[in-house]
């Protein structure tokens, strides 16, 4: 009989919540799917290589081409050249990526410290590896980090902090000031970085994405991992890369050979040739922007609490004033007698919580942002003094 290596680990709320989805035939702004295609010139640069017989194994590292695109966009954007023979690699999605950090690194009893809510891959990732996630809770309603409360959590056992901002499922957006504050506690220690920066293109009112790459004291201990699916609507495709100094990418290829030792030949290519000439994170969130401040525009007046997303394409809301119900129970309700599929935030954490959020997808056409609205509405409240 086999023994699960994650006995605690239950259905991803991810696969749930599709099925209830499937069930109910709910309109769907639960899962992080965009209404919106990819263009249609990077369409043909696939089809063009794959019609060409790119069709052989890429290298393990990704091709070089795409490689020293990334190094150059990354050079561009934050000032810091990762040099593309020794210190990028191309993965096969953020999942595996994150997946391959945390195992080319992490031990039996090191401590990893979690900001929850945390997306749900990073935990069971270390439990794989023999370490032991210790769990901060980032402070609502803005979801921020303490600080002094995780500089107080820090023990000679930790091996790694995650970081993920712009974040899911929250929206909310590390500072300069933050990263400073990282900057301090982690100087002079051993504590390695993992940062995931995937939705670095998506970040709203005149902020600045504050990537690791910025910050010269935090690159020599930090891998950082982002992909190009929101900035050009090809999640599916599955294509991320990491950036880490050459020690620590060296650790990373090694454990990357053995668990995903090529990705997608032909898209590499497509996206080497678009990129350079197809790159900006000022158009795509202003787009999102747009589309965040016309849903919270239809959910004005409303019971709902709302505070703004920062940044990436999801939205959180707090429904505590219409119901006392948990965030999966309130979720289900939502599906199967108002025809509108959310996600329970409490999936993001290891404990239950009091707390009353759900999460939205805002990356729709905005007749689909409209029937959204009009569902949430019609919601009514069964709490007390709000009849």
């Amino acid at each position: 009989m086999v023994q699960s290596k994650l006995p605690n680990t239950n259905r991803s709320i991810f696969s749930s919540v599709t099925s209830l989805v499937e069930e109910t035939g709910a309109l769907d702004m639960a899962i992080g799917k965009t209404d919106f295609s990819c263009s249609s010139d990077l369409v043909d640069l696939a089809v063009d290589y794959l019609r060409s017989g790119y069709h052989n194994f890429a290298p393990l590292e990704g091709i070089l081409k795409l490689r020293t695109v990334i190094s150059d966009l990354v050079m561009k954007n934050y000032g810091h050249r990762y040099n593309p023979n020794t210190e990028v690699t191309v993965g096969a999605g953020t999942i595996q990526t994150v997946h391959t950090v945390i195992s080319s690194v992490i031990r039996d009893d090191d401590e990893v410290i979690v900001f929850e809510p945390a997306f749900e891959s990073y935990v069971p990732s270390i439990l794989l590896n023999g370490g032991k996630p210790v769990y901060i809770e980032l402070k609502a309603p803005n979801f921020t980090i303490d600080w002094e409360e995780l500089r107080k959590m820090i023990t000679t056992k930790t091996k790694m902090i995650i970081l993920n901002s712009p974040h899911n499922p929250t929206g909310a957006v590390l500072s300069e000031k933050d990263l400073q504050q990282l900057q301090r506690l982690t100087n002079g220690t051993n504590i390695l970085i993992l940062s995931d920066e995937s939705f670095e293109s998506i970040v709203f009112d005149n902020q600045t994405h504050q990537s690791i790459a910025r910050f010269e004291k935090l690159i020599d201990r930090s891998f950082i991992v982002s992909s190009f699916g929101a900035v050009y609507n090809i999640n599916g495709w599955c294509i991320s890369y990491c950036l880490a100094p050459e020690k620590l990418m060296a650790e990373y290829r090694r454990m990357q050979q053995f668990q995903v030792y090529n990705v997608n030949t032909p898209m590499q290519y497509a996206l080497a040739d678009y990129i350079p000439n197809n790159h900006s994170f000022d158009e795509i969130s202003s787009f999102y922007q747009g589309k965040r401040n016309y849903f919270l525009r239809l959910m004005e007046n409303s019971l709902y609490k709302i505070i703004p997303s920062q940044g990436s394409y999801f939205q959180l809301i707090d429904y505590s004033r219409l119901s006392d119900d948990p965030d999966t129970v309130f979720v289900e309700r939502l599906a199967k007698d108002f025809g509108i599929a959310a996600l329970p935030v409490s999936a993001f954490y290891h404990e239950k919580t009091k707390a009353r959020y759900i999460r939205l997808c805002f990356a729709k056409d905005n007749d689909k942002l409209e029937k959204a609205a009009e569902l949430l509405l019609s919601v009514p409240s069964v709490i007390p003094g709000d009849l």
